[in-house]
């Protein structure tokens, strides 16, 4: 079957290769650059103060051998290769970033923000662990306004209430839009393959002209529900076919082996839940403007169910909430080598799919490889089990 393909595909796979020399125009044309590491940062800040956005998280394994010089080898590779590509100045992304902004989600990120601290100017976010608006949200608005702060003095300008509910705005409209990529999941089949999910999240990040980007994924958006319709899909119809979640943190650093696996063995990610996932998509942020905006912008934040909130049930009842609304037959949770909390909350999320009745697959992994036969091997074998129990169901 032959399925047209919509036509921006490609500029989204290709995004963090090409964003290199669209960031160093930026720089040339006197722009300033705010490098982030989390979905905890508060891009509505970061845009009013008149900044470009941009994703520093390591994804490869090439600078951990460097970032090893200071850091300890047991530690989390995402963290490394961050740090790494800082250190040896690798990745333009960091190298052009006039300040970043640290979140405080985990304790090897806090010392590492020690030690970058020390190449690049740093602002570090500190994140109330608790999920109560009553113990926490009052020092959150505390931190986002010392962020502010600081970013007024740094740049010389001013952040007004306009400003904010300007950008408040305008990131809920590309909340709603990315949420509306991880809906075409619900399709039966799917009308986007879990791989394009994560090229386009991916490399959005690398897209400064706000509207064009925004345009670019209407195009893709329109065109894969134009495409099923017609009969198009990129899956062709299959009831035994596996629908996947996908969960966890670290997953660009892992998709050719995770990811792009499942789907060549006929899985079909339908979902991503966890860092990056529909969860942060669907939490707007409220647009009354007799409201502080500080106030509304730590509201949504303090909502962002990160594994290293203790106790996190809001994590788990969205799980359970997207595996019923997109109808999922298992969940692969990934992990990185030393990520405690994900991977220790990847038990929480197997007692829910024990409730549900689905079953679940841990991957714990890094950047590096030799790993790859025994991954394969161990989806293969979870795409398998699902498989023959909904052709049994179906006899």
């Amino acid at each position: 079957m032959s399925v047209t393909l919509p036509e921006h595909f490609e500029d989204f796979a290709e995004a963090r290769r090409e964003g290199f020399l669209k960031v160093k125009e930026l720089k040339d044309s006197g722009k300033n650059v705010c490098g982030c590491f989390c979905q905890y940062t508060p891009a509505e800040i970061i845009r009013a103060a008149g900044l470009y956005q941009v994703g520093l998280c390591g994804k490869s394994a090439a600078p951990i051998k460097t970032a090893e010089t200071r850091l300890p080898a047991n530690l989390c590779p995402l963290i490394k290769s961050s740090y790494g590509h800082a250190l040896e100045q690798s990745c333009p992304y960091a190298y052009f970033s006039d300040v970043v902004v640290g979140e405080t989600t985990c304790d090897g990120k806090k010392k590492m923000y020690e030690l970058l601290g020390e190449l690049k100017p740093m602002q570090v976010i500190h994140l109330p662990n608790i999920p109560d608006h009553e113990r926490s949200l009052q020092m959150w608005v505390s931190e986002l306004r010392i962020f502010a702060k600081g970013l007024e003095d740094k740049f010389q300008t001013t952040i007004t209430e306009d400003g904010l509910n300007e950008s408040i705005e305008w990131c809920n409209k590309e909340r709603i839009q990315a949420a509306r990529i991880y809906e075409l999941g619900r399709y039966e089949p799917p009308a986007i393959t879990g791989v394009r999910m994560h090229d386009i999240m991916e490399g959005e990040q690398y897209m400064f002209d706000p509207q064009e980007k925004y345009d670019k994924i209407n195009a893709i958006l329109d065109q894969c529900e134009k495409n099923w319709h017609n009969g198009e899909a990129p899956f062709a119809p299959d009831p035994k076919r596996p629908r996947i979640i996908v969960s966890g943190t670290g997953l660009g650093g892992t998709a050719e082996k995770t990811i792009h696996v499942i789907e060549e063995l006929g899985g079909a990610v339908v979902c991503y839940e966890g860092c990056s996932g529909i969860s942060s998509r669907r939490r707007l942020i409220d647009e009354d403007r007799s409201r502080d905006p500080y106030l509304r912008i730590a509201e949504k934040y303090i909502e962002v169910p990160c594994a290293v909130v203790s106790p996190n049930t809001r994590r788990l009842e969205q799980v359970a909430e997207t595996v019923r609304e997109w109808n999922a037959d298992g969940i692969v949770s990934i992990t990185l080598h030393s990520c405690n909390p994900f991977a220790i909350e990847t038990e929480n999320i197997r007692r829910v799919c024990n409730q549900m009745g689905i079953p679940l697959l841990h991957i714990e992994t890094d950047f590096t490889p030799g790993d790859e036969a025994q991954i394969r091997t161990r989806l293969g074998a979870f795409l398998e089990m699902i498989r023959a129990e909904k052709e049994a169901a179906h006899e």
